[in-house]
């Protein structure tokens, strides 16, 4: 009965798989456009309230270690442990429980939910969870887990540390220590697609991921920021869009052209308060849904670069462009959101390597005091005196 009540939040389809479970939620799978939900009547139905699952999780831990004494995990001898990784005061029978590891880390983001984390924070780490587990990964051996994590060569050192640091959650809510590795980060410059690019994937994108990549690109605000944005932040009169920040950086209002007021007048209010998304809508499925249309809109075009832009890249274009325009790199930084402006003194470099040869100005010439006045509040420079003149410039963008 449930089955045929259901349908895809994303597709509305009601054809639907059973996919699992996890805790005491039923998870669905959609035929059509592969979507994975939960179905929330599940809970109801129990009687279970969802801030209950983790206690649940955790009552059941020693029922199963003793039914089935052959598919427990493997853990250290806390006898014979050397204190590096070792889990503290935790019953063995507990630890030693054959629990379904999406059960694991479900309790795992309940606790980081508690510990107040952001949403962003706790569906990164249970997605690293996730594919250190399904990679080999025992997640009661902190030496099963550095192993995997080493393993990953496609992995740059910053997605190892975020694993390291997602592992250093899950042993923490577990009470469990180990010797952490350490993976130093590697600065790359940022890449920055050229403009028209940019405009050939709105261009060829949905009306709704255009609409999302038009904002992206013209108020360079993350796209977490813009995927949780509501209606009450866009000003579609004054085009203004007010950005709730995330991160910790600061929040900032940030002016919008006509064509992207346009567009999102013409986006129906279909998700309610929200603009781009319903309540518990995942960004990685919709950074999924724009991968595949990014890669038919590169194969119709023939160009393979365009497969390289991402929800990011965006964001490097807009502070590229906009330090180009403005020279002012605490303007950038404001603009931004930056609390630290070492974040943004790599877009100075980007800027003059990408838009070198291309400086073009426009020249006034002020011929008393209040034309030197009334062209420095309009943003010129003044540039050099010529023949009792004074000469003010100000960059074409």
């Amino acid at each position: 009965m449930i089955l045929q009540a259901l349908r895809c939040p994303s597709c509305g389809s009601d054809r639907l798989y059973r996919d699992g479970h996890m805790g005491l939620v039923q998870r669905w799978l959609c035929r059509a456009c592969s979507f994975r939900f939960s179905d929330p009547r599940t809970l109801l139905q129990k009687k279970v309230p969802q801030f209950k699952i983790a206690q649940t999780v955790h009552q059941s831990l020693a029922v199963c270690a003793e039914k089935s004494p052959k598919n427990t995990v493997q853990v250290l001898n806390l006898e014979e442990g050397d204190g590096k990784s070792e889990f503290g005061p935790v019953e063995r029978s507990q630890k030693l429980g054959s629990l379904d590891v999406r059960d694991r880390i479900l309790e795992c983001a309940l606790w980081l939910q508690k510990q107040g984390y952001s949403q962003a924070t706790i569906e990164a780490r249970s997605r690293l969870l996730r594919i250190m587990a399904k990679r080999g990964a025992d997640l009661y051996d902190p030496e099963s887990v550095k192993a995997v994590i080493a393993r990953q060569q496609s992995w740059c050192s910053g997605r190892k540390q975020n694993a390291v640091d997602a592992y250093r959650s899950f042993l923490k809510m577990a009470g469990g220590k180990w010797e952490a590795p350490f993976y130093r980060k590697v600065s790359k410059i940022p890449f920055t697609p050229p403009e028209p690019e940019i405009d050939q994937l709105i261009a060829g994108c949905s009306a709704r991921m255009a609409t999302f990549l038009q904002l992206l690109k013209e108020t360079g605000c993350r796209p977490g920021e813009a995927w949780y944005s509501l209606w009450n932040d866009v000003d579609l009169v004054r085009k203004m869009f007010n950005v709730t920040p995330e991160k910790g950086s600061n929040p900032r209002i940030l002016p919008m052209s006509q064509k992207l007021v346009n567009m999102l007048e013409s986006l129906p209010k279909t998700y309610g308060a929200r603009v781009f998304s319903r309540p518990g809508m995942p960004l990685e499925h919709f950074r999924g849904n724009f991968g595949q249309q990014k890669a038919r809109i590169a194969q119709k075009l023939g160009n393979s670069q365009l497969q390289r832009i991402t929800f990011k890249s965006l964001r490097h274009f807009y502070a590229t462009h906009l330090q180009h325009c403005v020279n002012d790199i605490f303007y950038v930084m404001q603009m931004l959101g930056h609390k630290n402006i070492k974040n943004t003194m790599i877009y100075i470099h980007l800027a003059e390597q990408l838009y070198k040869g291309e400086q073009q100005y426009i020249v006034k010439v002020a011929r008393s005091q209040k034309d030197a006045i009334s062209l420095i509040a309009a943003g010129f420079d003044f540039h050099v005196d010529w023949n009792g003149h004074k000469l003010f410039r100000k960059k074409k963008c």
